[in-house]
């Protein structure tokens, strides 16, 4: 006795919808993986949407712990990208503490570090390290990092008064001076 196969049998309907919806979503997400490398960073003249960065605690915000880009409105907001394992953040630790020092009392400018892809206790070591006294937390999840499609750490974005981007800094600063010329530009 021989087998025989049914010739008009095949894969059965509800498989062939799974296998479609699967090749759709797979297609969608390199469409949109494809686009946001296509924008590249963002650039001066783009108005930042708001977000929100929880803040490590003793780095809070007006007793707050965690600040949206919003909070900030009317001031000069410096936005530092950084991690404890790079090397160029190191680099110009010092100079933004020093520049957030001297801009910190007249309260128009606020400067705000997004610690990326790092564990907390090596961000407060590094922190702790460099006498960083600004507002810092974690980039949960590298979403702010995404929202700025940044390269890599340090990373420095100035934002102004109205919530619109108007300089990028790849790479650490070489001087107070550079970081205070940049703020200065919106301060006049």
């Amino acid at each position: 006795m021989t087998e025989t196969t049914d010739p008009k049998r095949g894969v059965s309907l509800w498989v062939q919808v799974v296998i479609w919806v699967f090749v759709v979503a797979l297609l969608l997400l390199v469409a949109v993986t494809l686009k946001k490398r296509q924008q590249g960073t963002v650039q001066p003249g783009d108005t930042i949407p708001d977000f929100t960065l929880p803040l490590f605690s003793g780095y809070e915000y007006q007793g707050q712990s965690e600040v949206k880009l919003s909070d900030f409105r009317g001031k000069v907001v410096v936005l530092n990208f950084w991690a404890s394992w790079c090397k160029p953040c190191e680099q110009e630790a010092a100079e933004l503490q020093e520049a957030w020092e001297f801009y910190e009392s007249n309260g128009d400018v606020v400067f705000v570090g997004a610690d990326y892809v790092d564990t907390e206790p090596e961000a407060r070591a590094y922190l702790k390290k460099f006498g960083i006294t600004f507002f810092n937390g974690p980039d949960m999840g590298t979403k702010i990092s995404q929202t700025f499609r940044i390269q890599g750490v340090p990373e420095t974005y100035f934002i102004d008064q109205e919530g619109t981007l108007y300089y990028i800094k790849i790479g650490p600063f070489i001087s107070v001076d550079e970081i205070k010329s940049i703020i200065d530009q919106q301060l006049q």
